[in-house]
């Protein structure tokens, strides 16, 4: 009798039961399996990329899925709410529970070749971590100004490491995901769990000043420039050119208009005409 062939076919659906997991906790003590939301996480185990290349990998094959399927962040796409590679792997992520020095070679490697890989690391971070380490490792990656494609339901669009790595820090929901509430940075600074964060550009207030000296110096200088302005308008308007001007004008004005005389002539004429006609009897005309 020939011995029945048995077949072991991996159950991704056992990693999805609330009820336990083998997966311990996170860190900040949230249970993997629920992180993602029920629906999203269904969605994520039926689809064709979950099922062909997140099947039976580790850590150091999630760089190479970054690297050759992951072109843009998101959670879900289109009509049909398809997740995306990104947050496929992220769910992948949440099976391996890699730990902080794999984590940081991500957000090291990703920081120099591949920025998609980056990306990856800090959302995860933000979902597993506390938030005091939350802090200390995005809070780095600010600086960094590279562009990503972000695809959502209403289609591509365009977004910045930096801008992404903020809504991680400031929103409640990213990606599809809603995320786990953390407390603020002023009151982890006033518990005295983290120090306070210095921002490359500068202290805020040495900021504020600079800011003031450079109006007070553009005042002076508009001040300055109104100054000599003036100067210079009242130098063209002096008494000397004022005086040539009106004899200018004047002799303009005696140039153009006729003679005096010329007129007292012309309106003398017309008087005389109808006395010297009347004197000498112009036939036609009535003498007085």
């Amino acid at each position: 009798m020939p011995l029945k062939q048995e077949y072991h076919r991996a159950d991704e659906r056992a990693f999805l039961d609330e009820r336990g997991t083998s997966a311990s906790l996170t860190p900040n003590g949230l249970n993997p399996a629920t992180i993602l939301e029920k629906a999203v996480r269904e969605r994520i185990v039926d689809s064709y990329f979950y099922k062909e290349q997140c099947f039976a990998i580790n850590e150091a094959d999630i760089v190479d899925r970054v690297v050759s399927y992951v072109e843009f962040i998101g959670g879900v796409t289109g009509v049909t709410q398809k997740p995306t590679p990104f947050l496929c792997l992220v769910f992948k992520l949440l099976q391996l529970a890699p730990s902080d020095e794999i984590l940081d070679e991500y957000l090291n490697f990703g920081g120099e070749k591949f920025k998609y890989l980056r990306a990856l690391a800090v959302f995860y971070i933000r979902l597993t971590r506390q938030d005091k380490d939350i802090y200390k490792k995005l809070e780095p990656v600010l600086e960094d100004k590279r562009k990503l494609k972000r695809k959502g339901r209403n289609g591509m669009g365009l977004t910045f490491m930096d801008s992404f790595v903020d809504d991680l820090l400031t929103k409640d929901r990213v990606c599809a995901t809603s995320l786990w509430k953390m407390r603020k940075r002023d009151i982890l600074e006033d518990l005295e769990v983290l120090e306070p964060r210095v921002s490359p550009l500068g202290n805020l207030e040495d900021l504020l000043e600079e800011e003031e000296d450079v109006k007070i110096e553009e005042n002076g200088r508009y001040e300055s420039e109104s100054v000599v302005r003036s100067m210079s308008r009242s130098r063209s308007r002096s008494p000397r050119s004022r005086t040539y001007s009106r004899s200018r004008s004047r002799s303009r004005s005696r140039s153009e208009s006729p003679p005096r005389h010329r007129l007292a002539d012309d309106d003398r004429m017309d008087i005389d005409r109808p006395v010297r006609y009347r004197e000498e009897g112009v036939p036609g005309r009535e003498t007085c």
